[in-house]
């Protein structure tokens, strides 16, 4: 990904705009409106969606390879 560069920040032009805005002479920038998620949902939505996604790309072999070491390191003897 390519670096942006950064703006520079002129603050006598900064100053200059800041006055005219207090005094009237031109009108205040108007902000974006924000985006509001709900990230923990949006979060749940892709878990539920996930394994399952992952299980249809993959071969019942790659599949049973998983399952096996999942059932191997979850009955591991506690060292």
């Amino acid at each position: 990904m390519a670096k942006r560069k950064k703006k520079e920040h002129d603050f006598a032009v900064t100053a200059f705009r800041v006055v005219q805005e207090a005094i009237g002479q031109i009108e205040p920038k108007a902000k974006k409106p924000r985006k509001e998620y709900d990230y923990k949902a949006l979060g749940h939505k892709g878990g539920l969606k996930g394994g399952k996604a992952r299980a249809e790309k993959l071969m019942p072999e790659q599949r049973k390879e998983i399952a096996r070491e999942a059932a191997l390191a979850r009955w591991k003897p506690i060292t």
